[in-house]
Formats: C-alpha cells, structure tokens, sequence
C-alpha cells in the first residue's frame, strides 16, 4: 500500500480532518487524523494491517504491544496477521503500565504498533515499558507518522503514511490558525 493509496482511505473514511485542532502533545495543527473513523471499518482494518504487517515480519517479532486506546485496532490487526500474541499497555494514574497479567519474557521480540506518532511521546513510553520487562524491541509500526520520520525512536520504524503535519505551540500559532476555534477532538 503507497502512502498515496493510504490517504486516500483516510481521506474517504472521513478519518483526516481540516480545521484547528489541539494534539495529545498539546501542539495545534491544521490537520488531525481521527484514526478511529478509519478503523471502524473491519476491510480497511485489514488492509492497513496486512501493509503494515508486510514491511515488519522480517523482523520476527513475537508480540505486538500497542499503547491503548490508540493502538488497539491496528495492533490487534497487525499481529494477527503477523500470526503472534497481542498485549497492550494502558493508563494507570496517567502513565502506560502493563496491566490485565500480561508479561512480557526476557529477551521477547515485541513490535510496538500506533496509529498516530506527532512526537511519539506514547510509542516512548511503550518501549521503555518492554525494556523495564527485559523484552527486545525489534521495531516500531505505525499507521501515520505526522513527523515526516523526523521523530528518532532507536530502532527501525515502518509507517503507512509519512508527511510533515505543521504543528504549532499554543503561543506561536499564525494568524490563519488562530483565527479559527480550536477543537481537541481525541477520542471524542
């Protein structure tokens, strides 16, 4: 799948939005991919996720770890077809922890699957989480980078769509961007 062929499903689910929004990393943008739109779509859950799983099974994970919520459909997604088990790290007192007994063996190859990396604040805090476990991290997936591949995580990262998303601090927006409402539309 291009990243021209990825947008465009993006762009039909209703999942890419124009505007004014505030990010999870408090930056403000003109675009926002609500990725849920998109994944509400079990055919399009499974393209994305056969793509995905294409560019990363040389890597010979054995666990996909998703940062929740997220990262939830497509990490599920990614490992099936990848044929391995899934985990997922959630919220605990606003920090990512394994919950739910999950456990991770020294040594586990585990693939870290987001839907959208800005910063890559979560997909930071996944890893240093599969590290604390003594697991491996053999690479990151993800569905949109909005760095441009700007955000370094150490080691190999694989995305469906790579584009630079203007970002912008609260106090230095231009003034198109600041003439309009802001929205945080999250997971709302």
């Amino acid at each position: 799948m291009t990243n021209s062929e990825a947008l465009t499903l993006f762009r039909q689910t209703g999942a890419l939005l124009e505007g004014h929004f505030i990010l999870r990393s408090g930056l403000h943008s003109r675009q926002f991919f609500q990725c849920a739109q998109a994944l509400q779509q079990m055919p399009i859950v499974e393209q994305f996720g056969k793509a995905l799983a294409g560019q990363v099974r040389s890597l010979g994970a054995v666990t996909v770890i998703a940062p929740a919520m997220g990262g939830l459909v497509i990490g599920q997604e990614v490992a099936r077809q990848l044929g391995v088990r899934f985990i997922f790290a959630e919220k605990e007192e606003g920090k990512l922890v394994l919950r739910r007994g999950f456990k991770i063996a020294p040594g586990e190859k585990i693939l870290v699957v987001e839907d959208v990396v800005t910063k890559g604040g979560r997909v930071q805090e996944t890893i240093d989480i599969v590290r604390a476990h003594q697991g491996t991290v053999v690479g990151v997936a993800m569905l949109v980078d909005r760095s441009d591949g700007t955000v370094k995580l150490g080691v190999p990262t694989i995305s469906l769509i790579r584009l630079h998303v203007e970002a912008f601090p609260a106090d230095q927006l231009p003034p198109d961007l600041a003439a309009i409402p802001a929205t945080k539309p999250g997971s709302k």
